[in-house]
């Protein structure tokens, strides 16, 4: 599992997201896009979520929901 993820359980819940082996790399991409980053350093990743989505409920669920939708296309 991306280093990362531990702190996402919230949001995978949200989206209705359950973490495999065969879903993580897709996952971890997503989220990589959806936060803009170019890179695939996990700390990088983990990072950018606190900065640009952090605790906040609301900005979680929103990111869940994003998350979702990406997912689906």
């Amino acid at each position: 599992m991306s280093c990362y993820f531990r702190i996402l359980e919230d949001v995978f819940d949200a989206a209705g997201i359950e973490i495999t082996k065969e879903n993580r790399k897709t996952v971890d991409l997503a989220i990589h896009e959806l936060l803009g980053l170019a890179t695939k350093h996990c700390p990088t990743a983990g990072r950018a979520f606190k900065e640009q989505v952090g605790t906040d409920p609301k900005a979680r669920a929103a990111f869940a929901a994003k998350l979702a939708r990406r997912l689906k296309s």
